[in-house]
């Protein structure tokens, strides 16, 4: 018999079976393997109802390690019956040979994980590592490496699909990102589907590349005229501390210092402390707010790393005001000065009298704005348009297209007629047939082609399709006359009886002119 490698655990490998003669109870058989060398790589039960026995596979087996397997098995009765126990004994024994089939395993890796490591800052091209895999089948495929790009979105590395190597694409900074961890696979080159997948952590090693500086922003203060020189010798005015990204082993500890300048103005002093502090320490015995509010000191801190990285950071100390009790009330020189030349009582009134003199304004300015205008509107200072008032009647808003606004404003005081374009003029006289007509007489063509004329030419008359109104029809119209009073029809002659067919909405026109004819035709 025969099971490929790729068999898992619990698969049946074949079956054997031995023969009794006997039948019922008496002819049950068990097996077991007493002997060979894959008695901890198989086992063996028993199928009572075939009274065969089952070989499967207890281990994982491997063809490239070992290709074939010996067993002994045993097959005996059950039950025996003691009559014939002389006859015994009632077993047998069995060698079987299975065989293990090669299987086209995946690809397999020298180690389940690598560790390794690049030096930070390096540069595009570093080499990081190697990793290995082979085929694990006789016939020993080429391998192929890649990177899983999900566990590498930013492309920091890159592979050698022949040999595995690792190398960088771009920087490493090791305070933003200290390890990599990244899958290498590794497939056969004629059957991409059987692949391996390996991690791989990469250790950016620490470079001293950054400066050590202030853990925080600091400031300190201290007393203008302090109560004894007891505290300028032996209380610090602050303790600072320092902080670097880089590794401990690149800045064991930091080294403070003043600049060498700032020793010719003794006027502060640094004791380092040896434990990544200092403190800063005032010399004089008094400050002035009004020579110098406040100082700027700088210091310089250093790191143990090789080579060493320095920084200059600047500490303020400000000159307060203090109490009694040492405790610091006012450090702004403005309010210093202020104090020095007016009490506060005084600064109270000077505000209260601006206050109550912008009031003061502020009323006069509103009260000049509500004062009334006078009742009388002198006629120079007239400039409303839109305000029309005469004595006579006029037609409505297309009457006042016809006139003068201006002169309109006031009718008292017109000197002089001046006609309305819209009626025609009057006669003074009528002219006897045969005669001239009278100097103050108007000839009405005349009048309508000058106000036609007017009315053409005039950049403010409405627009060429406004209605003009003329209390006469002309002479000469194609149209003939438009007056109801010259209509050669009356009511009388039209008929009236086809509103009765328009339906309930004209049937109160249809009472009111076609029933005229039927009540005259009853009566």
């Amino acid at each position: 018999m025969s099971i490929s490698e790729a068999a898992v655990p619990g698969e049946e490998a074949g079956r054997v079976k031995a023969k009794d003669p006997d039948i019922g109870e008496n002819g049950l058989v068990t097996y077991n393997i007493i002997d060979g060398d894959g008695i901890e790589v198989f086992e063996i039960t028993t199928d009572y109802e075939t009274q065969e026995g089952v070989v499967k596979l207890k281990k994982q087996v491997d063809y490239e390690t070992k290709r074939a397997y010996s067993l002994k098995v045993e097959a005996a009765n059950i039950y025996i019956d003691p009559k014939f126990i002389s006859n015994g004994p009632f077993k047998d024994t069995v060698t079987v040979k299975i065989s293990v089939e090669d299987a086209d395993e995946p690809p397999m890796f020298l180690a389940p994980l690598y560790i390794l490591e690049v030096e930070e800052n390096a540069g595009p091209g570093a080499p990081v590592g190697r990793v290995h895999a082979k085929d694990p089948d006789a016939k020993n495929s080429p391998v192929r490496y890649s990177i899983d790009r999900h566990t590498d979105l930013d492309r920091y590395f890159s592979i050698s699909p022949e040999d595995g190597s690792i190398t960088t694409t771009k920087n490493l900074d090791r305070e933003e990102i200290a390890w990599h961890n990244i899958s290498v696979l590794a497939s056969e080159v004629h059957n991409r589907h059987q692949e391996a997948k390996v991690p791989v952590a990469i250790k950016v090693l620490d470079l001293n590349d950054n400066v050590p500086k202030f853990k925080e922003p600091y400031e300190a203060s201290l007393c203008e005229k302090p109560q004894t020189n007891k505290c300028l010798s032996f209380q610090p005015l602050i303790t600072i501390l320092a902080e670097d990204k880089d590794d401990t082993a690149n800045g064991p500890r930091f080294i403070f210092h003043l600049q060498p300048e700032m020793m010719q103005k003794p006027n502060f002093t640094l004791r380092d402390n040896r434990d990544n502090s200092a403190s800063i320490y005032a010399k004089r015995t008094s400050f002035s707010r009004q020579e110098q509010s406040s100082y700027d000191l700088p210091i310089v801190i250093s790191d143990g790393g090789n080579p060493p990285q320095s920084s200059t950071n600047i500490l303020r100390i400000r000159v307060c005001s203090c109490d009694g009790n040492g405790v610091v009330t006012s450090c702004n020189l403005e309010a210093y000065i202020l104090n020095a030349g007016l009490s506060t009582g005084a600064l109270i009134a000077i505000l209260a009298c601006i206050v109550i003199l912008l009031v003061i304004v502020v009323l006069f300015v509103t009260l000049k704005r509500q004062k009334k205008e006078p009742l009388i509107v002198f006629e120079e200072e007239d400039v409303r348009e839109n305000i029309i008032t005469y004595d006579d009647e006029g037609g409505g808003e297309e009457d006042t297209e016809a006139f003068d606004i201006a002169t309109l404003q006031n009718p008292d005081g017109i000197n002089g007629f001046i006609p309305r374009k819209d009626i025609k003029p009057e006669y003074q006289y009528m002219p006897r047939p045969g005669l001239r007509p009278a100097p103050n007489s108007v000839d009405v063509d005349d009048f309508i082609n000058t106000r036609i004329q007017e009315a053409d030419n005039d950049p403010t008359a409405p627009p060429y399709d406004s209605i003009q109104i003329y209390g006469y029809e002309g002479r000469g119209s194609i149209a003939g006359s438009l007056s109801s009073l010259e209509s050669a029809t009356t009511d009388s002659d039209l008929d009236y009886d086809y509103l009765q067919n328009w339906g309930p909405r004209f049937k109160k026109l249809a009472d009111l002119y076609g029933s005229k004819d039927t009540f005259e035709d009853d009566s």
